[in-house]
């Protein structure tokens, strides 16, 4: 087992067993309450036990973020809360409030780690958070490689960086942009993400950009795929994929390489080709990015002003579902476009080979000429066996 926790992210239950089957070693998902993402699909607490015994079946953990800044309103219930999470298996609780961190050491015996809301971005800081006994401090994405470094240096307690996924145009999760303008509060789990709107520069009433572009303050996501080795040498204990609203596929796409990436350094002390592992998270990824602030201080060159530069990807048509080893059928849940008589690509866990289907069907039978309906159940013979959650892509 890696020396090195990968984790990822998960917005339903789904996303988590997919999470861990393409290698992640942990997985943060948000439950009900005092969770930041508002709007993502936040666990019940049945769901957060399913997850549990998933995660430990396969020797990973999961960890709940309540990391909310917390009004008055938001502070009841919060013990009996944790105690819950804990009788389900949580094995961490992330948190921005030194008081939810303090009642999880007090009340739990889960671990605390200080959220990357709290902006931590120096090693007296690190030191502080050491000394309340605090398990893990989530470092601020502001950081360089070099100032990590001397953090890590000074401090005995883990250390969590983050390695891919979006990057926040203010200094992480302050932004009052959003509020401001849509009285959704970033803050509070809200954020409208205005940086990335569409806008106009206007000056005494002449539109300056020109037609059909657009003019913002979005940063591109980050990607550290060139900055592992060096974070690897560090010993840094956790690195994290930030994303809890992405596709099923970005998930499983992004967390495999990574996984992939981890192993051959560990086992090589070198990787032998790094645009072997861009190119596969540019299977997946919607968005230019960037190493961040990592490897040097952010330039122009690390902002996104063309939007038409992000284009969706719309390669990944389906996810194994169950197959029959009998006769033969695979039964696939349809999740974009693809033809009859299609040769398609199958992305699993551990390898990914080609695959030349045939005709398809409904699951009354009926002959389709074409996957077309989104979640559609659909079923096509198949000599090679596939397992649920292989995922098929247009080749």
């Amino acid at each position: 087992m890696s020396r090195f926790e990968l984790l990822a992210p998960a917005g339903d239950l789904e996303k988590l067993k997919v999470a861990i089957l393409y290698g992640a070693d942990a997985v943060f998902i948000g439950g009900a309450k005092f969770s930041l993402r508002s709007r993502a699909s936040n666990f019940t607490l049945e769901e957060i036990k399913e997850g549990c015994d998933f995660a430990h079946k396969h020797n990973a953990k999961i960890h709940v973020t309540c990391n909310i800044v917390m009004h008055n309103i938001d502070t009841s219930g919060l013990i009996e809360y944790l105690k819950e999470l804990e009788a389900c298996g949580v094995d961490c609780i992330i948190a921005s409030s030194l008081y939810i961190l303090q009642m999880v050491k007090k009340h739990t015996k889960m671990q605390a780690h200080v959220s990357t809301q709290d902006s931590t971005s120096n090693e007296l800081a690190c030191k502080f958070y050491e000394d309340l006994n605090m398990d893990r401090v989530v470092l601020a994405r502001e950081l360089s490689i070099d100032m990590i470094e001397k953090i890590k240096k000074s401090v005995k307690t883990d250390l969590e960086v983050f390695i891919h996924g979006g990057m926040c145009v203010s200094i992480s999760g302050r932004c009052m942009l959003s509020n401001n303008m849509t009285n959704r509060d970033a803050n509070r789990g809200g954020c409208a993400h205005s940086c990335r709107w569409c806008y106009d520069l206007i000056e005494d009433g002449k539109v300056l950009n020109p037609s059909g572009d657009y003019f913002a303050m979005s940063s591109k996501d980050l990607c550290a795929i060139r900055a592992m080795p060096r974070l690897m040498d560090l010993n840094i204990n956790s690195f994290k994929i930030e994303g809890r609203m992405k596709s099923l596929h970005y998930i499983a796409t992004v967390v495999n390489t990574y996984r992939k990436l981890i192993d051959e350094y560990e086992t090589t002390s070198k990787i032998k080709d790094f645009k072997v592992y861009e190119d596969m998270i540019l299977r997946a990824e919607n968005r230019l990015t960037s190493t961040g602030f990592l490897l040097h201080e952010p330039t122009i060159d690390e902002q996104l002003y063309d939007l038409n530069l992000t284009v969706p990807t719309k390669e990944f048509v389906g996810i194994v579902k169950s197959y029959g080893e009998e006769n033969k059928i695979a039964y696939i849940e349809q999740r974009n476009y693809f033809l009859q008589n299609s040769t398609l690509e199958v992305f699993t866990p551990k390898e990914t080979f080609k695959l030349k289907i045939d005709d398809i069907y409904d699951l009354d039978g009926n002959i389709l000429d074409a996957a077309r309906h989104p979640k559609q159940m659909i079923k096509f013979k198949c000599d090679r066996k596939l397992n649920p959650y292989d995922l098929l892509r247009l080749n």
